[in-house]
């Protein structure tokens, strides 16, 4: 008698798993490590764990296919030996220290996000809380002009065993964007899986420790770069900032969309209504509606959406930033901050946010990154 392994392969398919119905073959079960000494046969099986009811009869059913369906003779009795798959390795995961994560988003251009993304950073961080800042328009970057560290050089930091890109930290924020390692006088000239890739280093590679808030700010409108953020990050909740004009409140009714379908349900903890209004210095008791009024709060109303704030349209507000001091940073001097109106609207926005994000954290389950359906 001659024995060799298809003939072993083929006696085994009539040997099926309890547990699915399923051959051993098709359940990938068989280990490549058929072994034939004249009439002995051995062989081994893997199972998934060694809490398998099915393994004993497994083995004897094997045994009994190869005597029935090849020979008595075979010497098989005792020589199947009992494997176990290696579990998958989990992917660590991304800011472990992270407590809650924030996307500032808008559906276009222009109505000040990046402006509330920074001032909302510093107000959080002036009330205590551990802040981390991400420049996520790999094509505009603002965030190192805002924070006046244009200049700045990213360093490495050695921990856990690894080397990471240190954060740079100024009003008490973490903070990194595309910003530092492009020309700031050229154009980034990327395409949208170069621009996916760089933005996924900037979270990964980055040491941003323990966080209570790491704020993200996304680039306008709808594109890649939302799609990378939520696949790569359980984003707890996004605030969308738009300003009264009713151009703008079109695009932030197609953004507060995307984030609410069903491919992506990342929850919206809130709209933002930036230079809803202009007060004159010499008559703060006046407002001049200049874009529109109360457009914003009549959007959230029909899209069931909290408005969280309405930041007033003042020339310090821009000036402010172009300084490299955003208005918040006031708010780290009680006297300053009485005398700063808009200083105190960033501050009361903050702390909408983090009512948002507890209401939000109590209602629903922890987050997870999306998977993308086609």
């Amino acid at each position: 008698m001659t024995l060799y392994p298809n003939l072993i392969l083929e006696a085994l398919k009539n040997v099926k798993y309890p547990g699915n119905g399923k051959t051993l073959a098709e359940n990938g079960m068989i280990e490549d490590d058929i072994r034939i000494d004249g009439n002995k046969v051995s062989f081994s099986l893997i199972f998934d764990k060694p809490t398998d009811p099915f393994i004993r009869s497994v083995v004897r059913s094997a045994e009994a296919a190869i005597n029935a369906y090849i020979s008595p003779e075979v010497e098989i009795k005792d020589n199947i030996a009992v494997k176990y798959r290696k579990p998958l390795e989990e992917k660590p995961k991304l800011l472990p220290g992270v407590k809650n994560i924030v996307g500032i988003s808008s559906g276009k251009g222009g109505v000040g996000k990046s402006t509330v993304a920074a001032n909302v950073a510093i107000s959080l961080a002036a009330k205590g809380y551990k802040v981390g800042l991400l420049d996520a328009d790999i094509f505009g970057p603002s965030m190192p002009k805002m924070f006046g560290v244009e200049d700045e050089q990213l360093y490495m930091v050695n921990k856990d065993g690894r080397d990471w890109i240190e954060p740079v930290e100024k009003y008490g924020v973490r903070m990194l964007s595309i910003g530092f390692v492009v020309d700031r006088n050229s154009p980034v000239l990327w395409r949208g899986g170069m621009a996916s890739n760089a933005l996924k280093q900037l979270i990964s590679d980055a040491w941003w420790g323990d966080l209570d808030y790491f704020l993200i700010d996304m680039p306008p409108g709808t594109s890649d770069i939302h799609l990378t953020l939520v696949q790569t990050l359980p984003i707890t909740g996004v605030v969308v900032v738009s300003t009264p004009q009713e151009v703008a409140l079109a695009d932030a009714r197609k953004g507060i969309a995307m984030f609410q379908s069903d491919k992506v349900n990342v929850p919206i903890l809130g709209l933002v209504e930036n230079m809803a209004w202009f007060t004159p210095a010499p008559h703060p008791e006046e407002k001049y509606y200049i874009f529109g009024n109360g457009g914003a709060t009549r959007l959230a109303e029909e899209l069931g959406v909290k408005l969280l704030a309405q930041i007033p349209l003042v020339a310090d507000i821009c000036s402010d930033a172009d300084m490299g001091a955003p208005s918040s940073v006031a708010l780290a001097d009680e006297g300053k901050a009485a005398a700063n109106p808009e200083a105190e609207a960033f501050g009361a926005l903050a702390e909408s946010i983090v009512k948002a994000c507890d209401e939000r954290n109590a209602a629903l389950p922890p987050t997870q990154p999306v998977a993308m359906k086609s």
